[in-house]
């Protein structure tokens, strides 16, 4: 077919119109996600809460007909006090312990025992620890003048991390917000998933994919929040038969860390060097030692067993997508990652099962 210069003509404004017209979607793509960039967490987390939270909003939807506002203002305002009061009492205890451990320090009653013998005879750090925990028993003063840029430094930190987490809860407290209205429209948004995943896959597989990312979403955040459930029983049982000051609000941090997904060594380790401290070297306190150094572990044991349940992909796809998300995207990278990797699985399965047969390739060729 010959092409006349008047055809040639038309064909590159036709190709001129249609690069414009790229253009301008691109930037105005670039200007919305520059505009909604500073609220994508908290909008993230929002529909994470209310995927999660969905289900109990249905079965109250079904006793309670045309009540879907009062029953999603109802369920946020549970979920607002079962994370407020554990909070408000960690935070008090904890503020409580400081007043009250600053209060023995500038007294000048604040004296830490001199180590047994035995500490020296440990293994590999024995006499570095005896020397270490002598001078404390002796000097504390000078001990701490010793490392005061090291406790700056440490301080500064810990005021840092404190902040940082204020700053999510206050995120976290507004995204519940809009994880209501979001449950409050469910069936609504429900279709308007099944719409976007059909114009993206395909229509044959819009609602399979909407659902799955759904059921990832909800298994990964089922199997953050058990996890972190089994690991304060564990701990926490054993703080209350060792007799630990505050063990009810120890366990209950272990809670709150094991949902920001915090190692609960964070806990654990300080609670064991107070117990040898105090209660010196004896097979009471090496059984305690070993039993909740390992339970602070045992989330490692227990994501592999609970995160892919219900998920229609292997679990080893959902676990390695929640561990790569947590490390390249933090806690949110926790829930996109697996529901990512997941969407990308069935894709891509789909794709390698829709090739034709090769029998009837060889005899559509004879």
């Amino acid at each position: 077919m010959l092409t006349t210069p008047t055809t040639q003509k038309v064909l590159s404004r036709e190709m001129l119109d249609v690069l414009i017209r790229a253009g301008l979607i691109a930037v105005l793509a670039m200007f919305c996600f520059r505009i909604f960039a500073p609220f994508l967490d908290l909008m993230v987390w929002a529909l994470i809460l209310a995927i999660t939270l969905y289900p109990i909003q249905a079965r109250l939807g079904n006793r309670f007909a045309n009540k879907n506002g009062l029953i999603a203002s109802l369920i946020i305002l549970v979920a607002f006090g079962v994370i407020l009061v554990p909070t408000y009492l960690l935070g008090v205890a904890v503020a409580g312990s400081i007043e009250h451990a600053m209060a023995i320090f500038r007294s000048g009653s604040f004296r830490i025992p001199p180590p047994a013998e035995s500490v020296a005879s440990w293994p590999l750090v024995g006499q570095r620890v005896y020397d270490f925990w002598a001078q404390a028993s002796t000097d504390l003063t000078g001990l701490a003048q010793r490392f005061a840029p090291q406790l700056k430094e440490a301080g500064l930190a810990l005021l840092g991390t404190v902040t940082g987490l204020g700053a999510g809860l206050l995120i976290f407290f507004i995204a519940l917000i809009v994880a209501g209205i979001f449950m409050a429209h469910g069936e609504k948004g429900h279709r308007s998933a099944v719409l976007i995943a059909s114009r993206i896959s395909g229509p044959e597989n819009g609602s399979q994919i909407a659902d799955l990312c759904t059921s990832t979403v909800r298994a990964v955040a089922q199997g953050v929040v058990g996890i972190a459930f089994i690991q304060m029983l564990l701990i926490g049982i054993a703080f209350i038969v060792m007799g630990i000051p505050g063990a009810g609000l120890l366990s209950l941090a272990v809670l709150l860390i094991g949902i920001m997904q915090l190692p609960a060594t964070l806990i654990t380790v300080p609670v064991i060097v107070f117990v040898i401290v105090t209660k010196g070297v004896s097979t009471a306190t090496i059984v305690f030692s070993v039993y909740v150094f390992i339970a602070g572990l045992a989330d490692n044991v227990l994501k592999p067993l609970l995160l892919g349940r219900g998920v229609a992909v292997p679990m080893p796809v959902v676990l390695i997508g929640a561990l790569g998300g947590m490390v390249t995207g933090g806690v949110i990278g926790l829930f996109i990652g697996p529901v990512m990797l997941a969407v990308g699985y069935q894709l891509f399965w789909r794709w390698v099962k829709d090739q034709q047969d090769p029998q009837q390739c060889q005899k559509q060729q004879r």
